[in-house]
């Protein structure tokens, strides 16, 4: 009861007030920011505001196995809208989501995926999917920037579901280690269906990356199982 009546009256005000303020720096960021830097660095910022207003306290494991001068693809397992502030705000490296494309419809926030250099993957359209991989690849190629991905297509409803194909067809296209990462506790933050926001601890366990330099494209399925088999690992 007591944590509905502060979601009502503090968590979800504040929440929606940082979103508002953050978004509008970002956007007066836009024409000073050819590679989203900028862009990026509101984002932490935010991550870092809604973990305040939610309460999340966060511990990070194997953040030593990253060299972040290096660009990755990094894959998580998916359990709660708190997942991805929880991300940007404990993983230092320059990264960019894939999110569905259906968030770039929201106002404030669409308009920050777009500028800032997110890529929308369509969860409806396997063509437009496959475009996004590419898409994906050349700008991890190119700009040598991160890209984060939840593999399971979405927020988990209570089990580790199956990982898609997509994030090991980018790994392999790209040519970049997949870093395997596993979220603990965002579910009892805010569970799925719920609109109410608790208080609590989190834990991200970054794994060994996964070296994908010589695979080829028909490696795909066995790359994806292996990853889903090691992001299980750090969660169990």
């Amino acid at each position: 009861m007591f944590d509905g009546f502060l979601t009502l009256v503090y968590r979800a005000p504040m929440i929606i007030l940082s979103t508002v303020i953050m978004a509008s720096c970002s956007l007066l960021c836009m024409p000073f920011d050819s590679d989203g830097s900028l862009q990026m660095a509101c984002a932490r910022f935010w991550g870092k505001l809604l973990c305040l207003w939610m309460g999340i306290r966060v511990k990070v494991e194997g953040l030593d196995t990253l060299d972040l001068s290096r660009n990755y693809i990094f894959v998580s397992n998916h359990l709660s809208y708190a997942d991805t502030p929880v991300l940007l705000a404990n993983i230092p490296a320059n990264f960019r989501f894939m999110p569905k494309a259906s968030l770039f419809k929201i106002p404030f926030l669409g308009n920050h995926l777009r500028t800032a250099g997110h890529i929308p993957v369509s969860m409806d359209n396997p063509r437009d999917a496959v475009r996004s991989m590419n898409e994906a690849g050349r700008t991890v190629r190119e700009k040598g920037i991160s890209v984060l991905v939840f593999p399971e297509g979405g927020r988990s409803h209570g089990e580790f579901g199956e990982f898609k194909g997509g994030a090991s067809f980018l790994a392999i296209k790209a040519a970049v280690p997949v870093v395997p990462v596993g979220l603990i506790g965002t579910r009892e933050i805010m569970p799925r269906g719920s609109k109410v926001m608790h208080s609590g601890d989190v834990l991200v366990r970054i794994g060994a990356p996964v070296m994908t330099e010589g695979r080829s494209l028909k490696e795909r399925d066995a790359l994806t199982a292996e990853l889903r088999e090691r992001v299980g690992r750090l969660i169990a």
